[in-house]
This record gives C-alpha cells, sequence and structure tokens, in this order.
C-alpha cells in the first residue's frame, strides 16, 4: 500500500474541550479541574512539536500549517478531518478534497486557500479541489480519514456507520473519488457508534491493526477479516482496551529514503502486547511520541493529528 512520505500537521493556536465535539466522540475527556485553558495549550503545543520532531527525526517531510487564533478552533490539531489530497482521479494530478464535518466548531478549521498557498510554497500541485462540504447543509457528514480508512493501491475504503459517516455521503464520494468501500458497524462498551473509523482499524501495506471485538454484528466481523487476509495482510487483533488506548489510531508512513514507519502514541506504545509490538516490527520501526493533552482532551490520537500528502511535484521533484 502507498504510504506518504510527507505529511501537513496544523499547530493549535486554541485548544481546549469542545463540548458540541464531545456528543459524538466518547474518547474526549474533561480537562483536569483548575486548569486554564493557556496551559492546555501549552501543553498541548509542546505534544504538537515533540510529535513533529519525532517525525522528521525518522525521515518523514512535515509541513506544518499555523492555525490562526480567530476564529477560536479548539479541535485545529486534528486536520485529517476536514481535507485529503490525491495523485489522480480521472487523469487530472493534484486533487485536494474538502469534507462536511458533524460538529459546527469544526467547520471553521477548513482553510482551503491557506491549504493551497502552502502546498504551491512546498512545490506540490493542486489542480483540482474536490468539495463535499455542501453535505453539511442537509446534515450528513464524512469526516475525511477519520471516517474513511484508505488502501490507496486497491482504491477502497473503510467506514463504519456514525453520527459522523454518512453512508450516502461516502456513497457519493466513492463515485467522484474512484473508490469501492467496505461499510460496516461497529459500537463501543456503551453500545454506542464508534465515532471514526481510525480508532478501531489501521492498514499498513502489509499488516493491520483492528478491533473486530467493537463489531456487533459477526457476519461483519467475518467478512472484514476476510477482505483483509485476501488483501495480504497480517492481522493484529487488539480488545476494546486497547482500542480506548488509540493502539489502531496509529499510521504507517515511511521515510524520504523509503524506510517503513508506524507513527503511534506513547499511550498506544504502552498499551500493545509484546507479541503484537513484534508483529509490528516485522514490517515497520515505530515512531512514538508522548501526546496525553490532545489524547485526553481532544479525543484523538497521532492518526488524528497527521494529513497525508499524495500531491504531484510542481516541476520533477518536490522541495526537500
Amino acid at each position: 500500500m502507498d504510504a506518504a512520505d510527507t505529511v501537513l500537521m496544523v499547530r493549535p493556536a486554541a485548544f481546549g474541550a469542545d463540548p458540541e465535539a464531545a456528543r459524538t466522540n466518547a474518547f474526549m475527556r474533561a480537562p483536569e479541574a483548575g486548569v486554564p485553558e493557556a496551559e492546555l495549550l501549552t501543553r498541548a503545543q509542546a505534544e504538537f512539536d515533540a510529535l513533529v520532531d519525532a517525525l522528521r527525526s525518522a525521515g518523514v517531510r512535515v509541513l506544518v500549517l499555523d492555525d490562526t487564533p480567530e476564529p477560536a478552533t479548539p479541535d485545529a490539531v486534528f486536520p485529517n478531518n476536514w481535507f485529503s489530497t490525491d495523485r489522480t482521479i480521472g487523469g487530472e494530478h493534484g486533487i485536494l478534497v474538502l469534507y462536511p464535518m458533524c460538529p459546527p466548531a469544526r467547520r471553521l478549521e477548513r482553510r482551503p486557500s491557506d491549504l493551497a498557498a502552502l502546498f504551491e510554497r512546498e512545490g506540490f500541485r493542486v489542480s483540482r479541489t474536490i468539495d463535499r462540504s455542501f453535505a453539511e447543509e442537509a446534515g450528513r457528514y464524512l469526516e475525511g480519514t477519520g471516517s474513511l480508512v484508505l488502501d490507496h493501491t486497491r482504491r477502497f475504503a473503510y467506514a463504519c456507520r456514525s453520527a459522523r459517516t454518512d453512508e450516502q455521503v461516502l456513497t457519493d464520494w466513492c463515485a467522484g473519488c474512484s473508490y469501492g468501500a467496505f461499510v460496516f458497524d461497529a459500537v463501543d462498551d456503551a453500545g454506542d457508534p464508534i465515532y471514526h473509523t481510525n480508532v478501531m482499524l489501521s492498514l499498513g501495506e502489509r499488516f493491520a491493526v483492528v478491533c473486530f471485538e467493537c463489531m456487533p454484528d459477526g457476519q461483519q466481523r467475518a467478512d472484514l477479516r476476510d477482505d483483509l487476509v485476501r488483501s495480504g495482510r497480517t492481522l493484529i487483533d487488539i480488545t476494546s482496551s486497547q482500542m480506548g488506548k488509540f493502539c489502531a489510531n496509529v499510521l504507517e508512513l515511511q521515510s524520504q529514503d523509503g524506510e517503513r514507519l508506524l507513527a503511534m502514541s506513547r499511550t498506544a506504545h504502552t498499551a500493545f502486547t509484546s507479541d503484537q509490538l513484534r508483529s509490528i516490527e516485522r514490517f515497520t520501526r515505530p515512531v512514538v511520541a508522548d501526546i496525553p493533552t490532545i489524547e485526553s482532551v481532544g479525543g484523538g490520537s497521532v492518526r488524528c493529528m497527521i494529513a497525508e500528502v499524495f500531491l504531484p511535484p510542481i516541476d520533477g521533484d518536490a522541495k526537500q
């Protein structure tokens, strides 16, 4: 499977609890009592910087888009939900896709002009923008590569239904982006839908981290297992408890030299068993960062913080 060697991350200018987002994200936790917002932001920025440093030290090219103080967007550190990129769709090269977001405050994060300008400065071409955000008007959402776990080589998407992942919007996205899809149901211990697919499933080229335990439908479990095995992947089956520690919210990347890497949080790395880590290390080298504030208050982990860049260079080779 194609793995990005360049990613984009958004350095937060605001950070804190978003009650609107918490309604559909059971991974979010209220901040510690008495901790001022300024302190939360300082912690989140330090954790963000540490992840950027870890990725760059491993050889991944990281583009940083600075968040703007106004309007305040407390979840801006998770840009993969509002955009994705694709090298080629329908013969056109350099595609930017914008997505409909469920929490109203998160819609303010979309900055396509600033994003396109950054890509151009860094030597990447955006020739077309596919904007699906209009689905918000009908109360339908599809939150980027949170809702969609993508096999770029097979052009196949995996998605669990939720308030943030609407099947009709997914169908339209597949038609416009030339993808097939596997749609299923996944729930947490309370029986509520998992808000984003990427907290229970991660695809590497030769392995998949997946929480079958959170899928209530036995036939869907069997079908997903069969599909992933047919794709040639080794399955790393995690428990619901491990899912809650973000073991599936990990992302395979590659260095500029082609080394396969798996970006993950310290929380996830600690929660994997020794056998699971040995399986992972057969295929990739873990790149680990400690991001407890972002995980607990923001309700997302390392994968949510990273937007892969799959764009062609403007002139032969992109800037290094």
